[in-house]
């Protein structure tokens, strides 16, 4: 079983939300027992909650993630994934700091998502809603969402899954 990690700052928000949306794709499509996902964050401290804000928006699309715990990133983690999707470039700068061998298999979400119909100067990052509005967390869901649909469209996680 091939593994997916989502890498954010506090693992609380971005990479929560991602991590459980994926989950959601994966089980829509009878997918679910072939990729493991996980997620981590490149400051978090391991065992905090999901943000409310975070649980609220998620609520609406059907998703509970009021039992997600933060995990720190580690270079186990890293060294467990077959594909490690990051939030920015900041974060996956920060992956490669710790694991310079894992260039080859560490995008931002947009990277993975977009290729070459991403402007990576300009809309590259999804952006951290923490201490935001709850429509700043909608956006980012669904900006979350709509990556995530397209790279499964698009069967880029193809070879997770055969």
């Amino acid at each position: 079983m091939k593994t997916i990690l989502f890498v954010c700052t506090g693992n609380t928000c971005r990479s929560s939300m991602a991590e459980a949306i994926l989950i959601s794709i994966l089980k829509e499509n009878n997918a679910a027992e072939k990729i493991k996902v996980i997620s981590a964050g490149t400051g978090a401290f391991s065992g905090d909650h999901a943000s409310p804000n975070s649980i609220k928006v998620m609520e609406e699309k059907g998703i509970d993630i009021s039992g997600h715990r933060s995990t720190l990133l580690s270079r186990e983690l890293i060294d467990e994934a077959a594909i490690i999707l990051t939030m920015t470039q900041n974060h996956k700068r920060n992956v490669l700091r710790l694991a310079p061998d894992a260039a080859e298999k560490v995008f931002t979400l947009k990277e993975f998502s977009y290729g070459d119909d991403v402007d990576l100067n300009e809309r590259n990052d999804i952006l951290d809603p923490f201490g935001h509005s709850i429509e700043v967390y909608k956006s980012c869901r669904d900006e979350i969402e709509e990556a995530l649909r397209r790279a499964w469209e698009k069967r880029y996680f193809k070879f997770c899954v055969e």
